[in-house]
């Protein structure tokens, strides 16, 4: 099977995750609300799951094509022999996610601060939220969060992406054929989702904590937390007990394994429809 061209990654990748962030977005929304310190009601129950739904918008299809477009880029340029491929695929997908990240953050601190009520009536839309942050904390403010995000992202793609591979793979020899229909794709995404999303839990708990965390300042004339990430993981621990790093970890599952199918199996199925490009 040839591997996709950059214009048939970028397009595909861009669909591909527009369509999975506006159809599972109030799942994304429970979650965080789960993962917030206010608690679940507070942050707003099950009311307004849409709530920075904006953001989403502006940022998916970027921070997508961005991802498939370095990660396809790379898995064909690589300067490491077949039987490396895993580390091939660990190597690709984590470089992927941090060209995403770049793009991804600043929507995530939007998005995250919209759906758990931050700003209150102050921020009535993405784009207002948005006014706000920069107001408050300056452009470094929207890449608050950026390095919990790519900690969280590496170990996910290192996981999901190898098991990705090695699931279509198998599937193919069991076929006898290449590509594999969308569906079977879908199905490969979902298992891969769902492991990782799992395991990786406590670092998506940080990562959400991190962003809604308004004690962060970027001026040497203001206080700053000072807090590490290894300090703010004891923190949770201490406080509110190891459950608490795990929290959110159904939705986050079924989001990401439900989202995983629909995530690579629109991916496969650009990529096929594209193949005249």
């Amino acid at each position: 099977m040839q591997e996709p061209t950059f214009l048939q990654s970028l397009l595909a990748g861009g669909t591909a995750g527009t369509a999975v962030d506006l159809l599972f977005y109030p799942i994304d929304t429970f979650k965080t609300r789960l993962q917030s310190a206010q608690g679940f009601v507070k942050a707003g129950g099950f009311k307004g799951i849409y709530k920075g739904v904006g953001s989403v918008l502006v940022g998916s299809a970027p921070g997508a094509a961005a991802f498939f477009a370095t990660y396809d880029t790379l898995k064909k340029h690589t300067p490491l022999p077949p039987h490396y491929a895993p580390i091939t695929h660990m190597i690709s997908a984590s470089i992927g996610e941090v060209a995403a990240c770049l793009i991804r953050v600043p929507t995530e601190i939007v998005k995250t601060r919209m759906q758990t009520s931050t700003y209150g009536s102050a921020a009535n839309s993405s784009f207002s939220a948005f006014q706000i942050v920069l107001r408050t904390q300056g452009v470094r403010g929207l890449y608050q969060g950026f390095g919990i995000t790519v900690m969280r992202e590496i170990p996910f793609t290192s996981l999901q992406f190898p098991l990705y591979e090695f699931l279509k793979h198998q599937l193919s020899i069991r076929n006898g054929r290449k590509p594999l229909y969308a569906h079977e794709a879908a199905v490969c995404g979902s298992i891969a989702g769902g492991v990782a999303a799992t395991i990786t839990t406590p670092l998506d708990v940080l990562k959400t904590r991190v962003m809604l965390d308004l004690r962060v300042r970027f001026s040497t004339n203001s206080a700053k937390s000072n807090a590490s990430l290894l300090e703010r993981a004891r923190s949770i621990y201490v406080r509110e007990g190891a459950k608490a790093l795990f929290a959110g970890v159904v939705p986050r599952t079924l989001w990401i394994s439900a989202g995983g199918a629909v995530f690579l199996g629109v991916y496969e199925w650009a990529v096929n429809g594209l193949s005249g490009l």
